[in-house]
């Protein structure tokens, strides 16, 4: 078997080790674990946690599944190519078009957030704000591949502090607090148990929460731009993911403990509102400050693995050949200035139709790291069979419990979509991912469809 993904070999390889576990880390750790956990917790109640650690296991297979195939294919860039290998071009099309678009999406997001905390600081307009957060971030990502480690490396290590310091803190805190009559625990069943929704919200829950989980796949794009890609997706994988895991899980766990699930509405940060229960002094501001470092992490890495994909997108005939053009530093400016580009034009949706064309872009995006997953497991799982029969030496990172775990996380993600198609909370998404989805087979038949091989 050979890696067909040659073309990224052009990028510069100017990622460290501890780059790339940096990044693996703060793909996974972001605004949606600070902020977006609230929602989480308002609409299922403490049994939230059981919601994060099934979100969180169908996210590790997945890991574990993608660090089987990055070891053996260590150049192969952005990882959706490795639906490309395993199931064919058109997979590779679509899965890296659903992908790219979600993180422009991201991109946007994560501006107009951080733009609106900066804007409470000073008062300058939003769009204002998020145009200078755009414009920083486009600039570290133009100027090196190195540039966006080192930035990522330091916003992740902050992340990391900031949940270390939160567990700590908080356990001792809430460890010498007098208890209340109620019991130290009461939380956790005395405000109608600790599923006060029923048992299904568990399983609803999960439809939202694991796309707080998604963003470690980064590292496999990065990996590609590493001295020892293999090397460093095999130290990745496993240890790395389970240990943030752990991390969410703690943090939500003390959180529902210390703080009553109703106290906590959608869209405030419940790690604030538990701090400040616990006598925390300035625990709004030091949450903000943590919450705008996670923002200008995804942003970051948004615009960086965006690019990527797109520049493989091109490699391979399926996007301009122009994008695959590099600038003196070997990085792929007019990707990251197409993605750039992009959430510029999204910011001025995001503002002139904010409740009808810019929600139907958010909506559109809500299952598609879910669809990505889904063809990157099918993708393994044809993948390995080949492998077996022809190259097992390179099975250097092995999928646990093969076929067995690979089909089972098959089945939980379909269900997970199932699951968004049928609750009507997350149905607008669903639908309008899975227009996108059509959207995207459609281009495929009518423009590339018997025309896989790289133009030029």
């Amino acid at each position: 078997m050979t890696d067909d993904a040659a073309p990224t070999r052009a990028l510069a390889k100017d990622l460290k080790q501890r780059h790339v576990t940096m990044i693996s880390i703060g793909g996974i750790i972001g605004a949606g674990l600070f902020v977006g956990s609230s929602s989480g917790i308002a609409t299922i109640g403490p049994a939230v946690v059981l919601s994060y650690l099934l979100a969180g296991g169908v996210v590790l297979m997945v890991m574990r599944m993608l660090g089987e195939m990055a070891a053996a294919f260590p150049n192969t860039g952005a990882f959706t190519e490795f639906a490309r290998m395993g199931l064919g071009h058109w997979a590779g099309f679509v899965a890296g078009w659903l992908y790219w678009y979600f993180w422009v999406v991201v991109v946007c997001v994560e501006t107009l957030a951080g733009a609106g905390l900066l804007h409470q600081w000073i008062a300058l307009p939003v769009w204002a704000w998020g145009l200078i957060l755009l414009a920083l971030m486009m600039a570290t990502n133009l100027w090196s591949a190195k540039s966006y480690g080192e930035f990522e490396f330091w916003f992740a290590s902050i992340k990391v502090v900031a949940i270390v310091l939160f567990i700590g803190v908080a356990a001792v805190l809430f460890g010498i607090k007098p208890a209340p009559a109620a019991g130290r625990f009461a939380n956790l069943y005395a405000l109608g148990g600790f599923a006060p929704f029923g048992a299904a919200s568990v399983l609803g829950g999960v439809t939202s929460v694991i796309f707080a989980l998604t963003g470690a796949e980064i590292a496999t794009v990065a990996a590609a731009e590493s001295a020892e890609p293999g090397r460093a997706v095999a130290r990745m994988t496993s240890q790395v993911v389970t240990r943030i895991l752990l991390f969410y899980v703690l943090s939500i766990l003390l959180i529902v403990i210390i703080t009553p699930w109703t106290a906590i509405k959608p869209g405030d940060s419940p790690f604030a509102i538990t701090l400040e229960r616990l006598g925390v002094p300035y625990a709004p501001l030091i949450m903000n400050l943590i919450i705008l470092t996670a923002v200008l992490s995804c942003l970051n890495s948004g615009l960086y693995v965006a690019s990527r994909v797109l520049f493989t997108l091109a490699a391979h005939g399926d996007a301009p050949q122009g994008l695959v053009k590099l600038n003196a530093r070997r990085a792929p400016a007019r990707a990251i200035l197409a993605a750039a580009g992009f959430g510029v034009l999204a910011m001025a949706i995001s503002v002139l139709s904010p409740q009808k064309l810019f929600a139907f872009l958010v909506d559109a995006s809500g299952a598609l790291m879910l669809i990505v997953y889904l063809f990157v497991a099918l993708a393994q799982i044809q993948l390995r069979r080949r492998l077996e029969a022809e190259a097992p030496e390179k099975l250097v990172v092995r999928m646990w419990a093969y076929p067995l775990a690979s089909w089972a996380s098959v089945g939980a993600m379909v269900a997970i979509l199932a699951a968004m198609a049928l609750l009507p909370a997350s149905r607008s998404e669903f639908l309008a991912s899975t227009a996108l989805l059509a959207l995207s087979l459609i281009v495929y038949w009518v423009f590339r469809r018997g025309r896989e091989v790289p133009a030029g």
